[in-house]
Parts: C-alpha cells; sequence; structure tokens
C-alpha cells in the first residue's frame, strides 16, 4: 500500500492476499475440485478410488468420507468441504458422497448469480430460506413407521456400491439384528449407540464367514496354556488395575546385605501375587480381565485355581465386558466383592484365523454385541467393515426417528419441483437463489444417472415429468439403468441422512460465498524454524497459501 509514496507494510513479508471476487472463485474452484473427486463414486454403479499415502499403503474404496480423511487437502475452503464428509459420516453414516456432491454443485450455480451481480449475502439469504424449505418437504414426503424388511433394505441401500453386492443381503441382516439388540427406550424415545456394537476384523475366511455374536469378542487369548479353555457360568472380575508387584512412585533403593535375604526377599514378592490370586479366588471370581500386566507368577498361580485371565484389554473393550456382564471395573483389588463380578453363561477361547480369541456370551444384559469380520484380503475386510459402519448407523437413526424416504434421487427430484413453485412466493433476487438451490439438488439424479451410464438430461427430465404427476417415488433406478419407482424397488434412505447431507451443504455453501478476503501466511520451512526460533521470517504458520 502507498499513502503519499510512502509504502505502508501491514501483512508480514510472505504474505500472500486474495480480495473480492477472486478470493471466492479461488474458493469456488477449490470446492468443484473437491466434488468432482467423489462424484464419480456416487450411486450402486459408482467407480473406486485407489488412494496411496506417503509410506506407500493402498486403500480402495468409494466411501466419500474415507476418500476425503486419506486426501492430503492442503487448500482451505477444500478442507471446510472435507469437514462435511466426516460429519456426514460421524452424525449418520451414510450420504457423505451426496453431502459434499451437493455443496459444490450449490457453489457451481452460485457463480451463476455472482457474475449476474448478485450479491453474495442475498445467495447466502437464499440458500438458507431454500434449505429450511427443503426441510418441510423432506418432513411432508417421508414415510412414518418402519417395518423389519425395510430397515434392512435401508442397510442394503447403504452399503450398495460397496465391494460387498454378492453378500448385502446377509451384512444387511446381521446390521439389523445388531442394532436391535442394542435399541434401548429412554422417556418413550429410542436411543441407539452404535459404539456398543463391537467390531472385530480377522483375516482369513470369506465375507459370509462374518457373524454376529450375541455377547462379546475380545482379540486376546488366555495368558497361561493350563488356564481352562472354556468355562461355564463365568463369574467375570474386571481390573483396571495389572496383577503385579508395582514399582514405586518414587526412585527407590533397596540394598540387601545379607545373601539369605534375597530369597525373603523374592518370597515377599510371591506372597503378594498369590494373595491377589486369593483375593479374587474369595470373591468367586472365575474369569479374569485385566486392563493391565498379568506377573508370570500371577499367571501360575491363577492357571492352578482354574482361573481363566486375560489381560491388557483396551478400555473401550472394558467398558463393553461391564456393560454386557454386568459387572464393574475394580482398580484396587481389596474392593473387590461378589457384587462386583459380571456374570455370562460362558467364556471360551477360539481359535479364528491364525489367531485365538476370547469370546463372552450369554451375558447377564445381552445390550452388547459383537460382529466378527471375516475376508480372503485385508482390503475387503476393511471395505466390509465400512460398509457394515455405513449400516448400522443408517438402521440406528431410522430405528430412532422412524422415518424414511425414496433413494435414487427420487426426494431431490421432489425438492426441487416444490421449491421452483416456492421461489415466485419470496420474490426478489432471493428469487433467483432459490431457483439456483433447485437446480444444485438435481445434481443427485442427474450423477446418479451419469454414473450408470444412462443420458442425464434426458433421465432428469423424465424424473420432473414424473414428479409433476406427484409420482413422488420415481427416480434413476440406477443398477438396471432405466428411471422407475424407486420404492418399489426397495432404493430408501432414513430421512436424516437427506436432511443433514442438505444442511451441511448449505452451511459451507454459504460460508464460502460470504469470504472476500483470503489472508494466507508465509508457510514456514523447517530450517527456517531451526535458525529463527517461532516459524522464522514470514509468520507463525497460520493458514497454508492457496492451491
Amino acid at each position: 500500500m502507498l499513502s503519499g509514496q510512502i509504502p505502508i507494510l501491514v501483512l508480514k513479508e510472505g504474505t500472500t492476499r486474495e480480495t473480492g471476487k477472486d478470493a471466492q472463485r479461488n474458493n469456488i474452484e477449490a470446492a468443484k475440485a473437491i466434488a468432482d473427486t467423489v462424484k464419480t463414486t456416487l450411486g450402486p454403479k459408482g467407480m473406486d478410488k485407489m488412494l496411496v499415502d506417503s509410506l506407500g499403503d493402498i486403500t480402495i474404496s468409494n466411501d466419500g468420507a474415507t476418500i476425503m480423511k486419506q486426501m492430503d487437502v492442503d487448500h482451505p475452503a477444500a478442507k471446510m468441504i472435507v469437514e462435511i464428509a466426516k460429519s456426514q459420516d460421524q452424525e449418520v453414516g451414510d450420504g457423505t458422497t451426496s453431502a459434499v456432491v451437493l455443496a459444490g454443485e450449490l457453489l457451481k450455480q452460485a457463480e451463476v448469480l455472482l457474475d449476474q451481480n448478485v450479491h453474495p449475502t442475498v445467495i447466502s439469504n437464499g440458500y438458507k430460506i431454500a434449505s429450511s424449505k427443503a426441510m418441510e418437504i423432506i418432513e411432508k414426503v417421508a414415510k412414518k413407521g418402519i417395518t423389519d424388511e425395510e430397515l434392512k433394505n435401508i442397510a442394503k441401500t447403504a452399503m450398495t456400491g460397496k465391494n460387498v453386492g454378492g453378500v448385502a443381503d446377509y451384512l444387511a441382516e446381521i446390521a439389523v439384528k445388531a442394532v436391535k439388540y442394542i435399541a434401548e427406550k429412554r422417556d418413550g424415545k429410542t436411543v441407539v449407540d452404535v459404539d456398543n456394537i463391537l467390531v472385530q476384523k480377522k483375516f482369513g475366511g470369506g465375507i459370509t464367514d462374518t457373524q454376529l455374536i450375541e455377547g462379546v469378542v475380545i482379540d486376546k487369548e488366555k495368558v497361561h496354556p493350563r488356564m481352562p479353555v472354556v468355562v461355564k457360568n463365568a463369574k467375570i472380575a474386571l481390573l483396571d488395575s495389572g496383577l503385579e508387584i508395582k514399582k514405586t512412585e518414587i526412585d527407590a533403593k533397596v540394598q540387601i546385605t545379607d545373601p539369605s535375604k534375597i530369597q525373603a526377599f523374592l518370597d515377599q514378592e510371591e506372597e503378594t501375587l498369590r494373595e491377589m490370586v486369593q483375593k479374587i479366588k474369595k470373591a468367586g471370581a472365575n474369569v479374569v480381565f485385566s486392563q493391565k500386566g498379568i506377573d508370570d507368577l500371577a499367571q501360575h498361580f491363577l492357571s492352578k485355581e482354574g482361573i481363566y485371565g486375560v489381560r491388557r484389554v483396551k478400555k473401550s473393550d472394558m467398558e463393553k465386558l461391564a456393560r454386557a456382564t454386568g459387572g464393574k471395573i475394580i482398580t484396587n483389588l481389596d474392593d473387590l466383592s461378589p457384587a462386583d463380578l459380571g456374570y455370562a453363561e460362558q467364556v471360551e477361547e477360539k481359535k479364528i484365523g491364525d489367531d485365538r480369541m476370547t469370546f463372552i456370551t450369554g451375558c447377564k444384559y445381552p445390550k452388547s454385541v459383537s460382529i466378527l469380520i471375516r475376508g480372503g484380503t485385508q482390503h475387503t475386510i476393511d471395505e466390509v467393515d465400512r460398509a457394515l459402519h455405513d449400516a448400522l448407523k443408517v438402521v440406528g437413526v431410522t430405528l430412532e426417528d422412524g422415518t424414511l424416504v425414496p433413494g435414487g434421487g427420487a426426494i431431490e427430484a421432489e425438492i426441487a419441483k416444490e421449491l421452483r413453485k416456492f421461489a415466485p412466493t419470496i420474490g426478489g433476487r432471493e428469487q433467483l437463489a432459490i431457483e439456483a438451490f433447485a437446480n444444485a439438488v438435481e445434481v443427485i439424479p442427474r450423477t446418479l444417472a451419469e454414473n450408470a451410464g444412462m443420458d442425464p438430461i434426458d433421465t432428469l427430465l423424465q424424473i420432473r415429468a414424473e414428479h409433476e404427476k406427484e409420482h413422488l417415488n420415481i427416480g434413476v433406478d440406477a443398477i438396471n439403468g432405466v428411471v422407475g419407482d424407486v420404492y418399489s424397488k426397495n432404493v430408501i434412505e432414513p430421512a436424516r441422512v437427506k436432511k443433514h447431507a442438505i444442511e451441511s451443504a448449505t452451511e459451507v455453501a454459504t460460508m464460502l460465498l460470504r469470504i472476500d478476503d483470503v489472508i494466507a501466511a508465509k508457510k514456514s520451512k523447517p530450517e527456517e524454524k531451526k535458525e529463527g526460533g517461532q516459524g522464522g521470517p514470514g509468520g507463525e504458520g497460520g493458514m497454508p497459501p492457496m492451491m
């Protein structure tokens, strides 16, 4: 900047700055680039992406959230789009690709309006009005009351496109059973916490060897070969501490002057461990799960007493065990009483593939269940895991809400039709933004048609014509490559998935539209950090430069 020929430096040297339309264009282009990357993965006929990280590890998937997490995105606007996928995945499990593609399309449509000198604030307001109207339309169209068959179809729809095509029925059944096990009624509402389902993955076998276990599976074996392999009527002690001699909190030295005292010292250690095991036996426990270690001598004493022991169990697994068996996690062995023990009909060690695992079945409160995923390759197991995560989440949210909508772009086509009718009632320049929103949501049926090898324009026109006749369930039947009644083809989705996708895409699009200035600090080089302490010349990190 110049003031009377005297340069005034406001920003640090090396800082880049983009203002006005350039900043908006740059952000919109970055968002569109991200959306275009995942666009081809949408729907049952979508393609997969192979992502190779810096260590050479390969991920093959068409799950939007997975692709977004694996992509090393540098542009700040693109990072915001990635956040949509993450939030969609955490909240509802499915619709990640739809949310990203929709955000990209909303910005693309906004670009046209910006060229016509419509102010970004006007576009943002129009988009917000359209988004809340879209929520009303979804509520109106959504079907209330869900059957078990519909739950299974919702799970199958969420898994379509993943590499589990042949066994989608089998996995959908497992997902529905698992979610129904853990569903709870609280204050008259159904609550589903999918984290109560423990998913274990074991290499080997086929996908159809995947099984649902009514209990908990721990990826650990018993600590001593002489311990029983099966324990019936298991009374389970859950220990936060270990069965080992603790080291002192302070640095301490023990000096032994008499050699005979060494044996006495070792005997004392042995006696301490024996007492620990006796406390467990006295409480009536015949199975012990410890979050920490179990000393070799303690293992020996446990096996002599016929107690099954497992060590170094993960904290999350301990919590699931406590929930399933009704036991309490104890920190101090002196506090262990029969009332603290959990119960299970059977604790058994089984060999799965090359490893041994512990199965705890017939639990007191079967609100914790486990799914053991099997597969021929690690990539297959990972993809089944991702497919099941989506299926469990969507079945969970459907059970909670009890509402579903037709998939295959049918609900988006209905939203577009209703918004076009609604736009003139608002008037003003916001009307243009609402119409742009209507065009943007149609990107879903259009992309589904493209990915299925259909003509996108003809497909869209057909769907529009059917929706004008109030045929609300008409969408893209991508598997058969035709326009048809997607509901009768069992392509259905939870209403919450659609709502969340539209809301989060609108939020990020409006936020990006309102940015008219991007000030990016110079990236610090590693050698500059060494020389210059805090970030060297050019600032302290801040936002990365634009791509």
